[in-house]
């Protein structure tokens, strides 16, 4: 007996945090907005707008090269309370449609429609319906993705961009993925991705032709996944309720830092905002990892696992020292630092009263 197909909708809002901008003020619309840091620092864009996005600006780039393509871009600190409020707004609209919503981000979650009541049966018209609803509720614009599966709806959903909806139905997404760049597949990061050129595979095609027991030498854990979408199948569940693995936080410096003890006080508050962190989502770790990024931009990170879990700066600031002494700090200037607690478990009742928590 077959499984029934499913259908899958990946909601990606276009451009999310300018957009909030624009809608949040009307002078901003039409104009090249970028959200992030500043560009006469060290800031990283966040997003930006489409009117930006033609100047060849996009996500993840320094903020100084920005302005250098577009002079007259306007720079906007992000306001992340915002984004979160109408990103929960957002979620609403899709829980009215089916409770099975994995969020990804702020902007984007995959939603399985498969036993949605009415619309014909039809998922796309569901998503059609979605969209619709954002639109009038929040004055925004999303894009959707509508297939049998997770990796061929985000697939679809960046086919259209922006305010698209696009369909791969399923005797279409072999020879969908057979097409693709290997580049363009979910886990496939830079390093994989060049490590798959060397080998000859740079489509699903030609990722399609390796026998598993071939895949599994090369890629290991991944290959049984890669297998399987070289083929466009994606049997990984719509997650309602994602675990959170890890709390962190950093910071990027406008001066590198050159001594030990500046390090540990810009690391202090870096691990004030981790403890509040965990103490709002009621969680302690058993991992401490600090990460640390170079004048040249070459990033490592140091781990300590222990026995009794993290949850305070009491807890981290004395392993956070001892890490830095693993690393190259004393002879390289730093630009970012980085914690992360992972490992994560609930805290259990007694310790939460111990941490000063209201019940």
């Amino acid at each position: 007996m077959t499984e029934p197909v499913r259908k899958i909708i990946h909601i990606d809002m276009d451009a999310f945090y300018a957009a909030v901008e624009q809608r949040d003020n009307p002078e901003l619309r039409g104009l090249p907005v970028v959200v992030g840091g500043s560009p006469e620092g060290r800031g990283v864009v966040a997003t930006c707008s489409y009117e930006a996005r033609r100047f060849g600006i996009h996500s993840a780039m320094p903020a100084a090269r920005a302005v250098r393509l577009c002079p007259d871009a306007v720079f906007i600190r992000p306001r992340f309370e915002v984004y979160r409020t109408v990103s929960r707004q957002i979620q609403a609209i899709f829980r009215d449609y089916t409770e099975l919503v994995e969020p990804l981000s702020l902007d984007e979650a995959y939603l399985d429609v498969t036993g949605t009541p009415g619309f014909h049966g039809s998922a796309t018209l569901v998503a059609q319906d979605i969209k619709q609803r954002i639109r009038e509720e929040t004055g925004l614009v999303a894009s959707a993705g509508v297939s049998y599966n997770k990796f061929l709806a985000k697939q679809a959903s960046d086919l259209d961009k922006p305010d698209g909806l696009y369909l791969i139905r399923p005797e279409e997404g072999e020879a969908f993925v057979a097409a693709l760049p290997v580049g363009r597949f979910h886990g496939v990061g830079k390093a994989t991705e060049g490590k798959m050129y060397g080998l000859g595979i740079r489509t699903g095609a030609d990722l399609r032709r390796w026998p598993l027991p071939e895949l599994q030498q090369a890629f290991g854990k991944r290959a049984a996944f890669y297998f399987d979408i070289a083929r466009g199948v994606d049997r990984r569940p719509v997650q309602p309720s994602r675990e959170r693995k890890s709390v962190g936080a950093e910071n990027t410096f406008p001066a590198d830092l050159h001594r030990k003890d500046a390090m540990l006080a810009e690391l202090q508050p870096l691990a004030a905002k981790v403890e509040a962190a965990l103490k709002r989502r009621r969680l302690q770790g058993m991992t401490l990892t600090l990460k640390v990024k170079y004048a040249d931009f070459q990033q490592i990170t140091r781990s300590r696992t222990v026995q009794q879990p993290y949850s305070t700066v009491a807890d981290m600031l004395p392993v956070l020292d001892a890490l830095l002494d693993e690393t190259e700090v004393d002879r390289r200037p730093v630009r970012l630092l980085g914690v992360t607690v992972s490992g994560l478990a609930p805290v259990e009742p007694a310790e939460v009263e111990q941490l000063g928590f209201t019940w």
